[in-house]
């Protein structure tokens, strides 16, 4: 094969900044609210679960927020990630279109949950704190954590979706690998899941019950701040080094993207790649489709509603207005743990209200259909939350084939699925199920 379809930029390459959107939104997006006074919340009633760096990258009305050098330090170790054009996917769809995808499965933790991981550790650092504590749903965010925690010798306590505790022991053993101490959450760790275990010895937990734990856990402890893998704005600013690559690396391919995909759990991956890109939308004019991809076991998006709501069910999160299911939502056991979450990160949910961007939402079954036709002919074996933009980005390619229309296709392929097996076993076999 003679094109080229790897497209590597050199450390030197590695993003200085990262990208605000805020400033560059058409309308504000309406602030977050104090849980007990119902008023717009201030920076400092944060400052009991984050530390102060953080909070001010929240809030902050700067477009470009300088990256840290130990941050910068650390990214070296996988960053730049490749973007790579999928030859053999459009071969096998025999489809005009052309697709390319950011990998971030090259990431020690084996997804981008690092670039994000590695700054608020490194922040909480400089800040004194000794401990951070969390969630995780399938533990790509946990396992990122713990190691981030422990290149910069902190401490990490993790509460793990218990229904992804016991489909994905590898994640656990990851965490604890890189010294973190993890439990099923809910766990007998705190008052609110003894509760919850209590009233259901069952119960399969959840995103929103994990981060009520993990918070209650910040606010009993010295020296521990909370730490969040998605949603927030400082978060979406975290992951936006992955669509600020792939703008060079697009052009080193010699073409610009029509359309620009991610899965969205709480947006975090989403936001990542395609900010950058609807920056451009947004100042220059750029045409680009933006489109989110979610489960419909779980379809924040696309069936949910936009008000304010909690990020957590224990009601102790501030108030974001965000499209949501409800934060007492119980998803089903989906293998896409990553995705399971009753809300959607305000920026997204913004950008959505405003048409923006798109959202399409897929069951499980179609989204493994995808992934297993990409293993076969690409040779990487998707992350169940990665597949679903696989699965969009396959459909916009054979709508081009019925189009008989060229059309240039950017996704983020998040992570690799290589602790995931069970799953891809489960639809191998027959047994996986859509809910």
């Amino acid at each position: 094969m003679s094109m080229t379809t790897r497209f590597v930029l050199s450390q030197s390459d590695i993003p200085t900044h990262w990208y605000n959107i805020l400033p560059d939104l058409p309308e504000p997006v309406p602030p977050p609210l104090h849980p007990g006074t119902r008023q717009p919340i201030q920076a400092d009633d944060m400052l009991p679960i984050f530390p102060e760096p953080l909070v001010m990258q929240e809030f902050s009305p700067e477009r470009w927020v300088e990256i840290p050098q130990p941050v910068r330090d650390i990214y070296a170790l996988w960053r730049p990630t490749p973007l790579l054009r999928a030859v053999r996917l459009e071969q096998a769809l025999q489809t005009p279109a052309h697709i390319y995808y950011k990998y971030e499965g090259v990431s020690p933790a084996g997804s981008h949950k690092p670039n994000t991981a590695v700054a608020q550790a490194y922040y909480n650092k400089i800040s004194g704190v000794q401990r951070l504590a969390t969630e995780t749903g399938a533990g790509q965010w946990g396992s990122s954590l713990a190691l981030a925690c422990r290149l910069f010798e902190m401490e990490c306590t993790v509460y793990m979706v218990k229904v992804s505790y016991y489909q994905k022991p590898y994640r656990k053993m990851m965490m604890e690998t890189w010294g973190a101490t993890v439990y099923p959450s809910p766990s007998e760790n705190t008052e609110y899941g003894r509760r919850l275990l209590a009233e259901d010895p069952d119960c399969p937990g959840s995103l929103g019950i994990a981060i009520s734990e993990a918070i209650e856990d910040t606010v009993r402890s010295k020296n521990t701040k909370y730490s969040l893998g998605s949603v927030l704005n400082h978060v979406c600013l975290h992951q936006t080094v992955i669509g600020i690559e792939a703008q060079k690396q697009m052009e080193m391919a010699g073409e610009e993207p029509d359309v620009i995909i991610g899965c969205v759990g709480g947006g975090s991956n989403f936001a990542g790649l395609a900010f950058p890109f609807v920056r451009q939308k947004l100042t220059e004019g750029k045409r680009y489709r933006v489109v989110a991809v979610e489960p419909s076991a779980c379809p924040s998006l696309t069936k949910g509603e936009l008000r304010y709501d909690f990020g957590d069910t224990a009601m102790t999160t501030p108030l974001m207005w965000m499209y949501t299911l409800g934060h007492d939502f119980m998803p089903p056991r989906i293998h896409a743990g990553g995705l399971r979450y009753h809300g959607m990160a305000p920026l997204v949910s913004h950008l959505y209200h405003l048409g923006v961007i798109e959202a399409v939402a897929y069951p499980q079954t179609k989204v493994f259909e995808a992934a297993v036709q990409f293993a076969r002919t690409e040779g990487i074996i998707p992350a169940p939350e990665s597949a679903h933009a696989v699965r969009a980005a396959i459909d916009e390619a054979l709508q081009a084939r019925e189009a008989g229309e060229k059309r240039v296709i950017l996704f983020n392929l998040s992570g690799h699925g290589m602790l995931d097996l069970t799953a891809y076993e489960a639809y191998l076999s027959g047994s996986l199920q859509d809910v």
